[in-house]
């Protein structure tokens, strides 16, 4: 081969590679090992299955969160909240005053403190609190009536304003109230007393809150827009949540698919189109644009650019691609890279395969 021939084919290469990994950030998710981190833990799991393999993150990861310091959190069903610095790997429960194993949300207020949503109300840990005060828990006792938290119904808004969402209703924070040793958390008497699967903060401020019995509501700050069934919402159900990085689309999960939102009209998607699985669960929506749909039995990878009908505008992974059937929650990082939590523990996607993270990694 001539040198010129050479040089064009190295060319060619780069050119090839590079286009091929604009579509899908996934596609820069490293799979080199890092360091293992060092697993910190002083307490026994329990409710979890009587063969699960403890050299798992954990088996249930309900929900995944990277903090303003880029740890990673990830809440899990049975190990309560798990912290991943890079350094350790640490498991947060009594004695560290985090008494619930379930964790359904997570989020970040604007003074640092992370936000906990659970089966047995809220819990915010102040890092700066000396161990064994960290973790303060808030239940009926601080006004929220009801403590079974949604997943994905903890939200911290531009004002910094805490909203907590139940199966019984939408709550919010009083910061100054706490202070004073008084209820902290009040009804959000606007809206009815909704089962919240979600609630989400759009590009222009506007606060929407999707409900698994009444549809979605959105709130401008002043009053509140109800879209159900009558509107095109399919059974009034709602499930996950979210909104292209343009702020062009709200994207909601049905029972029986997805439908987008384009502010006047929605649009079904439904197996027939090409997603996979049955009772939809949740949506997210990569920097790439790429959408991934949760489902009971598979995980689906929607490319809304290619118009439709299109096959190749879905691709649907199962079992045999290396993810657990039952994913509970997903995640972007601030470098791209995508976390998937299943009922087989917490996954990472190279791009072709998924592969899972232990303990140990790979990281």
């Amino acid at each position: 081969m001539t040198l010129n021939k050479i040089v064009l084919f190295s060319f060619l290469i780069i050119v090839t590679a590079c286009h091929g990994q604009e579509k899908n950030s996934t596609l820069n998710a490293s799979t080199a090992s890092k360091p293992s981190p060092r697993v910190i833990k002083n307490f026994k799991s329990v409710g979890l299955a009587p063969d699960f393999d403890t050299t798992l993150v954990s088996q249930y990861i309900r929900s995944i969160f990277e903090d303003s310091k880029g740890n990673l959190w990830f809440g899990t069903l049975g190990e309560g909240v798990v912290r991943y610095d890079k350094a350790a790997l640490t498991y947060f429960a009594n004695p560290d005053g985090f008494e619930s194993k379930s964790v359904f949300s997570i989020n970040e207020d604007k003074k640092g403190n992370m936000w906990f949503g659970t089966d047995q109300g809220v819990y915010k840990y102040d890092s700066k609190l000396a161990v064994g005060k960290r973790f303060r828990n808030y239940n009926q006792k601080d006004g929220l009536n009801h403590i079974d938290i949604s997943r994905k119904s903890i939200l911290v808004d531009k004002s910094g304003m805490v909203w907590v969402g139940t199966h019984g209703g939408v709550y919010q924070y009083n910061p100054l109230a706490d202070s004073l040793g008084n209820p902290s958390f009040s009804l959000f008497t606007l809206l009815p007393p909704i089962n919240v699967a979600g609630i989400m903060e759009d590009k222009d401020g506007n606060i929407w809150f999707a409900s698994s019995n009444k549809g979605v509501f959105r709130y401008d700050g002043k009053t509140i827009v109800n879209f159900n069934e009558k509107e095109g919402l399919g059974e009034n159900y709602a499930g996950g949540i979210a909104q292209d990085k343009k702020g062009n689309m709200l994207w909601f999960t049905m029972k029986n698919g997805i439908c987008k939102f384009d502010g006047k009209t929605f649009t079904e998607y439904t197996p027939k189109d090409g997603l996979g699985g049955t009772e939809f669960w949740g949506i997210i929506i990569e920097d790439s644009g790429i959408i991934w749909i949760t489902a009971r039995g598979s995980t689906t990878r929607f490319d809304p650019s290619i118009p439709l009908p299109n096959p190749k505008a879905f691709k649907v992974f199962t079992t045999a691609d290396g993810i657990n059937c039952c994913v509970q929650s997903m995640f972007q990082d601030k470098l791209g890279n995508m976390w998937w939590g299943a009922g087989g523990g917490l996954y990472r996607f190279n791009g072709t395969q998924f592969y899972q993270v232990k303990q140990n990694g790979p990281w």
